[in-house]
């Protein structure tokens, strides 16, 4: 099986797990501060890495790499679950999702800056459209939205394809389950001094949802989404495989329904629809 083919499955899974990453976000926000969420999935996910890590007798990276593994840090670690979580507060699990349309466009963009790689202009014009219409979406959202949860899920994005694609780079050297294993480990002093100080005074009210909702974003939003999705960027192109992203909102509005009883509104589905074709036809010219 080629490069691309793998790339593409391996993609794939790390996209349907991440799937799940808004979902249990918003869930596990009803029991835990979002500083507390942030830093304390950070430090779950550092401990298992630094176990494969030390499992797997892998050396540490060199020093000319600490750079980069201090962006992935600060674009998949700290910013974007910090950032989610935050705007999970004022949006529900199901808007947050569709601004995942962004992700590709984000990763595509900062893959040129930073990966070095050079997508077909008709890419760039079917990647622009796609976007364009998930942010028109959030602009005629019917006052179901804030202006503050676009904002910060707008930024979290950024952040995220920043990460993904210094990490896609990076995982072509050092393997993708060593790249985001090395980035935890780089942030846990951080994470670990801000979840002692943000540690909740009383654990008695806090619900098994929300137990639940921390355990899913700790173990596999944090760390093994990242080991099939670096795998993928760094086999695949971070421009071709980072399309798939845009299967991301059908999952996950799904999972939000299902899970959480959120309204599932049609303009949702249509802007997504419409994302989806856009990026199909992006990936053919990536």
């Amino acid at each position: 099986m080629s490069d691309g083919r793998n790339g593409l499955g391996s993609g794939l899974l790390g996209v349907i797990i991440f799937s799940g990453s808004l979902p249990a976000t918003r869930v596990a926000v009803a029991g835990f501060s979002p500083l507390f969420l942030t830093s304390a999935r950070a430090v779950i996910a550092a401990l298992l890495g630094a176990a494969l890590l030390t499992v797997g007798r892998q050396a540490r990276p060199e020093r000319r790499a600490l750079g980069s593994l201090a962006i992935v840090a600060l674009g998949v670690v700290i910013g974007f679950p910090l950032l989610t979580a935050l705007a999970l507060q004022h949006i529900t699990a199901a808007h947050s999702i569709v601004f995942v349309g962004l992700l590709p466009l984000a990763t595509a963009a900062f893959g040129v800056l930073r990966g070095g790689e050079r997508p077909k202009p008709l890419f760039w014009l079917f990647s622009i459209l796609g976007s364009a219409t998930v942010a028109g979406f959030a602009l005629s959202n019917g006052g179901k939205a804030s202006l503050s949860g676009d904002l910060l899920m707008t930024a979290a994005i950024i952040l995220c394809g920043l990460g993904y694609a210094e990490g896609a780079k990076l995982s072509r050297t050092l393997g993708g389950w060593q790249v985001i294993s090395w980035a935890l480990l780089l942030a846990l002093p951080l994470m670990a001094i801000l979840a002692f100080a943000t540690i909740p005074v009383s654990w008695t009210g806090i619900g098994m949802p929300s137990w639940v909702g921390l355990a899913y974003v700790s173990v596999f939003s944090m760390l093994v989404g990242f080991i099939f999705w670096y795998r993928g960027l760094a086999l695949g192109g971070t421009a071709s495989v980072g399309q798939l992203q845009l299967l991301q909102p059908f999952l996950g509005l799904a999972l939000a329904g299902v899970l959480l009883g959120e309204p599932i509104l049609w303009t949702m589905i249509a802007a997504t629809g419409i994302v989806v074709i856009c990026v199909a036809f992006a990936r053919r010219f990536a």
